[in-house]
């Protein structure tokens, strides 16, 4: 029986818990020996108490965050995997339609992010829209050409035997894609929260659901940076954990079958 923590497993944990505790203890040293403000730059220390004393309205905020997160990663993955199938069924309405996904990416989302807002007037829908916007890009990229990138000899085997299109979309096309599409998700996942936190920074709205863009904006109003860093951090570990639960994803659809997941099974 294979043992439930390898080697390998263990070093992807250990070497990284490693790096971070040697950094955040050559910061705290720094800190203290330079005698910095903590208005200027909090050590670690003063960070962590800050989380502690201010866990109740830095989680609230963090969950307002997190809603258009998620809000925003459904749409893009619903809308950006039926805009592949739909390029994968067309040439023509790929040759048409695709540049202007290439035009959502290079758009920088603060440019038009307060059109969005002031054209949209629930503001909850107006910064799902921003943050799906900036997530969509890289599922349509990744599952177009997945859809597309499968075996010659598979697909003429399918036409020899009179498949339809959408047998072949279902039995062949989807398959091949999965792991392109997985890859997406990793990092269409991140974009959602980038995109979340970057609306929330044009909107500016306070409140009750009020995010944790609103936060790091008082905080350095206030000159509050303790709790401006806390709630960088909570965005940073939240980024990671998303990556992590797409890599745990990718990892269980296929790691019995494709060389993707097979690799890390060492």
């Amino acid at each position: 029986m294979r043992p439930l923590i390898t080697n390998a497993w263990f070093n992807r944990i250990a070497a990284p818990v490693g790096v971070a505790t040697f950094v955040l203890i050559a910061w705290q040293f720094f800190c203290r020996q330079r005698g910095i403000p903590v208005y200027l730059f909090p050590a670690p220390t003063d960070i962590a108490l800050k989380l502690a004393a201010e866990w109740p309205s830095l989680l609230t905020a963090l969950m307002s965050t997190l809603e258009v997160t998620f809000e925003a990663f459904f749409l893009a993955v619903l809308l950006g995997s039926l805009t592949a199938f739909l390029f994968v069924q067309s040439q023509a309405i790929a040759i048409s339609l695709y540049p202007f996904a290439v035009l959502l990416q290079v758009t920088p989302i603060v440019a038009i992010a307060p059109l969005i807002i002031i054209l949209v007037k629930n503001t909850q829908v107006a910064l799902t829209i921003c943050a799906t916007v900036v997530a969509i890009f890289p599922i349509i990229s990744n599952t177009t050409v997945g859809l597309a990138a499968v075996d010659p000899g598979l697909l003429a085997y399918f036409r020899m035997n009179k498949a339809s299109r959408l047998q072949t979309l279902i039995r062949l096309r989807i398959p091949s894609a999965l792991p392109y599409f997985l890859a997406g998700l990793k990092i269409s996942s991140g974009l959602a929260l980038i995109g979340a936190v970057v609306a929330e920074f044009v909107a500016g709205t306070g409140g009750r659901n009020a995010g944790l863009a609103y936060d790091i904006l008082q905080s350095g109003l206030q000159l509050d940076i303790p709790r401006m860093f806390a709630a960088l951090l909570l965005i940073a570990v939240t980024g990671v954990l998303l990556f992590t639960l797409m890599a745990g994803l990718s990892h269980l659809a296929l790691g019995h079958w494709h060389e993707s997941g097979m690799g890390n099974e060492k």
